[in-house]
């Protein structure tokens, strides 16, 4: 059995009561179901993290380094701001996929621009919280890929 971490950012503790127009009304805790739902099916199991501080993300990437076969992240606000984040996926080999719930190109033009996205293996955004469930269904094929 594999271990998935799912990385997530500023906010989302939030999620189901800020801007349900944007996020939808489904909690973190919808998504941690999901996520350990879907990785179950394939035979892994899931650590699952947020944090407003972008050290705790930084930390938890190293974290990953040592027992992790991949990292689901969505950074949240820091996709557009941290370099720091970006560095420490660089230095974490197996695959990376970057979550957004919203269409982040549909949105304001700063959050057209993502750090994440020059280390991640695949991009998905603006598929409402589902967008975890198919981040895990890839990543556990990415997992189980022969190389």
């Amino acid at each position: 059995m594999s271990l998935i971490y799912v990385l997530n950012g500023p906010n989302l503790n939030l999620l189901g009561k800020r801007q349900p127009h944007i996020y939808g009304r489904e909690t973190l805790a919808d998504v941690e179901v999901n996520c350990r739902l879907v990785a179950l099916k394939f035979g892994h199991d899931v650590r699952f993290h947020q944090s407003n501080r972008e050290y705790e993300i930084i930390d938890w990437i190293h974290e990953a380094r040592e027992d992790a076969a991949g990292i689901v992240i969505n950074p949240a606000a820091f996709t557009h701001t941290s370099v720091a984040i970006l560095d420490a996926l660089n230095a974490f080999e197996p695959p990376v996929i970057e979550v957004h719930i919203s269409n982040v190109h549909k949105r304001e033009t700063f959050r057209h621009h993502s750090f994440v996205s020059h280390r991640a293996d695949g991009v998905i955004a603006g598929l409402g919280i589902e967008g975890y469930q198919l981040a895990i269904r890839r990543m556990a094929s990415l997992i189980t890929l022969p190389t």
